[in-house]
């Protein structure tokens, strides 16, 4: 019985030694960095790896990130031609190796401090630029927030890697208006260049149809022409042939000419009505018409 309470008590003994063995022994992952204090007061960094620290006398303050972090801020700021935009700025920072303690002890809230730098800055940029230079230049804002953060920011241990404006949001009824301009610049340039497209479609027309006038006329022509010579070419060979004047033959083959252009008239389905002086007289007056500008054209041609 006394073996037991013997073995038990050793058993005891035991556990409690090897607890602040147990306790004393750590480990620090991979990118991160530990703050070891020692009654209270500032001990040592510690890297990744295994380690040990003295039971109730030194301890694990704190793990440090050693990775980049980012910061997304958003800043409300108006333009120089007033317009009031928002200004979402993604911040990418890490803690210098090296410097842990600084990064530690001098900021309570780097995140806290790091948007307020970067209002700072946008607030005081942006205002002398107009709404169209903000979505120009958006790379000279991130670059003055890199540079103002990365002065300020690396007293107290942390590096900024990079800044950049992720998005510009105008108000709403501004981006309203807006797209209403570029839908009207493009409706002004579509109607300009449908009059162009008319205009250059008229005047091919005009064209085509001057051309096809002038065509007309010029068969027309030859077409009179072909007809005079065959009169005369007729009336020749008729008034050689039956021993008559040539005025007679030509008051026959008007004659002739007239009743073909009538049958003609009377056999096509879409004819319409035609007054023409159908008598004796009236032919005789053709005849003279024709003929007198026969001898009127003969003379204008000598």
């Amino acid at each position: 019985m006394i073996e037991e309470i013997f073995t038990i008590f050793l058993i005891i003994v035991a556990i409690i030694l090897l607890l602040p063995i147990l306790r004393s022994v750590f480990t620090i992952q991979q990118a991160h960095a530990g703050i070891i204090e020692r009654f209270g007061k500032f001990n040592r960094v510690v890297e990744p790896g295994l380690h040990m620290k003295l039971p109730y006398i030194d301890r694990l303050a704190a793990l440090l990130s050693l990775k980049i972090e980012q910061n997304i801020i958003t800043a409300d700021t108006k333009t120089k031609d007033n317009v009031f935009v928002k200004v979402n700025i993604a911040v990418n920072y890490r803690v210098v190796s090296g410097r842990e303690r600084e990064a530690y002890y001098t900021l309570s809230d780097a995140k806290a401090q790091i948007q307020a730098y970067v209002l700072d800055v946008v607030r005081s940029k942006i205002p002398g630029m107009t709404l169209d230079e903000v979505f120009e230049r958006k790379d000279d804002v991130a670059q003055a927030v890199t540079q103002h953060l990365s002065e300020l920011m690396q007293q107290y241990g942390f590096e900024i890697v990079s800044s950049l404006v992720v998005d510009v949001q105008p108000d709403s009824a501004v981006v309203a208006a807006m797209n209403e301009i570029q839908a009207q610049t493009r409706l002004q340039v579509a109607a300009q260049a449908k009059a162009e497209a008319n205009k250059i479609l008229t005047v091919k027309a005009a064209e085509a149809e001057a051309e096809s006038k002038a065509l007309q006329g010029r068969g027309i022509a030859d077409q009179r022409k072909a007809i005079v010579a065959g009169l005369n070419d007729s009336v020749a060979s008729l008034a050689s042939t039956a021993q008559t004047t040539p005025a007679e033959v030509l008051r026959t083959l008007l004659m002739t000419q007239y009743f073909d252009t009538i049958r003609e008239i009377g056999v096509q389905s879409g004819a319409k009505v035609i007054l023409l002086p159908h008598s004796p007289s009236g032919m005789s007056d053709i005849g003279n018409q024709i003929r007198d500008a026969m001898i009127i054209a003969n003379q204008e041609h000598r």
